[in-house]
């Protein structure tokens, strides 16, 4: 969290501040600049006008006059717009609101802002970034891209869908309830999907990407409350299996994900 599901909502958010002019730029936390001068992307932002909200996969883009600013979420990164939040609260995303989490801050001449609150700082702030290395986009993914995605590599599935460069916006809850869906097991390798299952996998990607959103979240999934130690899956009443795939804690049912 949060994944394009929720970056998606902040881009709705951002609309809000399209026309807007920037007045101040301060980095209230200049480690997410990631060795950026601080000044300098002041310098470059300050009086320009916010021309856009777009979206990357897990990346908002904020087109200005001059640079385009792009900023990450990170696991618990928040969008505040004039002092109001689109999300509540994220998994993992710690307890409470403090604004003393607030990392970046644009204020604008009309006297409003739009600031990230980021409790564990895994967020970041970069103009002009380089989008080109990124996937084709998971909510709209066709099966022609995926079978692209996956062609001839031997990398468990789960960790190909989870890399950014391969398919841009899905994390960890999405790629769990995709796969649980279609019946794939995470730990098979790219080259063990059959041709037939590529499209079946795509549909599964597209579709959960747009239930999910219709739900509220990344976290809304039918899986979503079985993923915990013990449980049983919500299809068969399988107990379910927890394991490390991609470096990330997965949850799978050894019966219908093969």
């Amino acid at each position: 969290m949060p994944e394009l599901i929720e970056v998606e909502t902040y881009r709705r958010q951002a609309e809000a501040v399209v026309g807007r002019t920037i007045a101040d730029a301060p980095a209230l936390d200049p480690l997410g600049l990631r060795g950026a001068d601080p000044d300098h992307v002041r310098a470059q932002l300050v009086g320009r006008r916010i021309e856009a909200a777009e979206r990357i996969g897990k990346l908002l883009l904020l087109p200005t006059d001059g640079p385009v600013l792009g900023l990450r979420f990170g696991m618990t990164g928040r969008l505040l717009v004039d002092g109001g939040a689109s999300i509540d609260g994220l998994l993992h995303g710690g307890q409470g609101d403090d604004p003393a989490w607030d990392r970046y801050v644009l204020t604008f001449t009309d006297g409003t802002d739009l600031r990230i609150r980021d409790p564990r700082r895994l967020g970041g702030l970069q103009l002009d970034p380089d989008t080109s290395w990124l996937g084709p986009e998971a909510s709209t993914v066709t099966a022609d891209e995926l079978a692209t995605v996956l062609a001839g590599s031997r990398t468990a599935v789960k960790a190909r869908l989870l890399d950014q460069a391969h398919l841009a916006g899905l994390g960890n809850l999405l790629v769990d309830e995709t796969l649980w869906r279609a019946g794939i097991d995470p730990a098979r390798t790219c080259d063990e999907v059959a041709p037939a299952e590529v499209p079946v996998l795509a549909e599964a990607i597209r579709t959960t990407v747009a239930e999910l959103t219709r739900r509220g979240g990344s976290h809304t999934g039918d899986l979503q409350a079985a993923r915990v130690p013990g449980a049983s899956c919500p299809r068969d009443g399988t107990p379910l299996e927890r394991a490390t795939v991609g470096g990330r804690t997965t949850y799978r049912c050894p019966r219908h994900q093969r």
